[in-house]
């Protein structure tokens, strides 16, 4: 029989109280020993006085709960875990605790009225669309489920959503989070295993979105950029199921019906986590649809921006200087802080410094571009990247890929980093992306771009993508990857050329 803890401190006026109760409740999550039984009434990440020193105090108590066996794991391990990362527990920021407030305003007034909505929360790498999304679906399954009996916690910022007309509203509610990613949607299934009220059934494909039977109130649909048109699938079998469910949704098949208007037809109200900058393959929804996406949702009140930093220590600056850099912006100084960004010459020395941070602090990966033959699939032997004398292969598994036990010895791809946690990332940018010498440009390698979904045209559609248009994916794989590491990055760069610029753009001592 599953173990169950409700880590329930006394409620006090003191916000050092509230954040011990914050961190235990988060902590247990985590661990993944007990099934932590509280509510999700929400706690944002509030600073105090003194703050830091009572936070050191909160791992005393940790360790005393340990020694007492309430506790399996570490710290260090329980935070490295996807159990803790996309926890329905996390204490949200502030512009998170203002989007679910807005978010549940916004979609009670619409059930009361019965119009149907789709919302966007927009944000950059990092700022906890992700999170937003988990935390909303067991915060309505809470508000759908509570009792009358129950004493809620009238310091709760959102004590005042249980309310039996609330309630009343989502009963018989049917609702799912809809993740287009493979490795990401197992991961959240797992965390859903482990929350009550919430199930891996409630994880879905856009596919098994598209096929369900039954409509549903509200679909959350995480990365939603990732959301697919009509092109070539990756298998026979998916094309035949493209043409069958929008065949089935719509009457007849239309080839320019796209995964968001499965979803769409399929739902009453949407909830779209949204980053445009985050498209990294032709086949994504199209830039345009995205655009007018937020424009209508701005229009309608139903935009929801995330700012604040979550992942990333150097902050949200860091980002857009990522960004802008690979774009070939005017970039600006940007004061780093404590974050370890490190360009280096030598792979080998990159992946030496990365196997260290691994053993002090788990987490360290090697990521890389698609830039290089996926050789080793079909023959194990073979290695992939072969660099400064290293041999590499890519990573063995797309399933959560970065806490499977050879990830450490492998290089990940963009399809199984989107949308994690890295503590440091080592990224190799590859020769998809150069300088070109002529015009002082960065562009695009066609060639070397060894990703073939990533750069085919689309028939079906009679689109054909441009260099422009590869060059625009390809930054944002890179983008993606650049901004992985909670507390560094280390770069490396094939070309020549980039390597000099980024050299100098970045500010940063080389390392051989």
């Amino acid at each position: 029989m599953q173990s169950s803890v409700a880590a329930h401190i006394i409620q006090d006026v003191e916000t050092p109280c509230l954040d011990l109760e914050s961190h235990l409740i988060r902590w247990f999550a985590g661990d993944g020993r007990y099934t932590v039984l509280n509510g999700n009434e929400g706690i944002t990440d509030a600073a105090y006085f003194d703050r830091d020193t009572y936070r050191e105090s909160f791992r005393d108590v940790f360790e005393r709960l340990r020694e007492e066996g309430l506790f399996a794991r570490s710290i260090p391990e329980i935070e490295n875990d996807d159990l803790f990362k996309l926890s329905p527990f996390k204490a949200l920021t502030r512009d998170q605790a203002i989007a679910v407030e807005d978010i549940l305003d916004g979609l009670f007034a619409d059930l009361g009225t019965g119009a149907r909505t789709t919302s966007v929360v927009q944000g950059n790498p990092g700022t906890g669309k992700t999170i937003v999304a988990i935390f909303l679906m067991k915060l309505l399954a809470d508000i759908r489920d509570y009792d009358d009996a129950e004493l809620r916690p009238e310091d709760s910022m959102l004590a005042e959503y249980f309310v039996p007309e609330n309630r009343e509203l989502l009963r018989e509610f049917r609702m799912a989070l809809v993740v287009p990613q493979q490795s990401l949607r197992k991961s959240i299934q797992r965390v859903f295993k482990k929350t009550p009220k919430l199930h891996p059934s409630m994880v879905l494909s856009p596919f098994q979105a598209g096929s369900a039977e039954k409509p549903f109130d509200l679909l959350l649909v995480d990365e939603a950029h990732r959301l697919g048109q009509r092109s070539n699938q990756s298998s026979g079998p998916l094309n035949k199921q493209f043409t069958d469910i929008t065949t089935r949704l719509f009457g007849h098949d239309d080839k320019w019906k796209t995964q968001l208007d499965w979803l769409l037809a399929q739902s009453d109200h949407r909830i779209l986590m949204l980053d445009t900058d985050q498209s990294v393959r032709p086949s994504d929804l199209s830039a345009a649809t995205t655009a007018r996406l937020i424009a209508e949702a701005r229009d309608n009140d139903r935009l929801y921006p995330l700012t604040s930093q979550m992942r990333v220590k150097a902050g949200a600056d860091y980002v857009a200087y990522v960004r802008a850099l690979l774009r070939g912006e005017p970039t600006g100084s940007i004061d780093l802080g404590e974050y370890d960004l490190r360009f280096f010459d030598d792979l080998g020395a990159m992946r030496r410094e990365l196997l260290t941070r691994e053993s002090e602090h788990g987490l360290a990966r090697l990521v890389a571009g698609y830039a290089w033959d996926w050789r080793s699939k079909k023959d194990k032997s073979a290695y992939d990247i072969e660099l400064d004398g290293l041999r590499l292969r890519w990573n063995t598994t797309a399933t959560d890929w970065v806490h499977s036990p050879t990830s450490v010895d492998e290089v990940g791809s963009i399809h199984t980093v989107q949308g994690y946690d890295l503590n440091y990332a080592g990224v190799i940018i590859g020769p998809d992306l150069r300088l070109d010498p002529a015009t002082g440009r960065i562009v695009a390698d066609r060639e070397s771009y060894r990703d073939q979904r990533g750069k085919e045209n689309n028939p079906t559609l009679g689109l054909v993508y441009t260099d422009e248009d590869l060059l625009r994916y390809i930054v944002n794989v890179y983008a993606v990857l650049l901004t992985r590491g909670i507390r560094g990055t280390y770069v490396y760069v094939v070309d020549a050329g980039l390597r000099e610029r980024l050299r100098g753009l970045l500010a940063i001592s080389g390392v051989s």
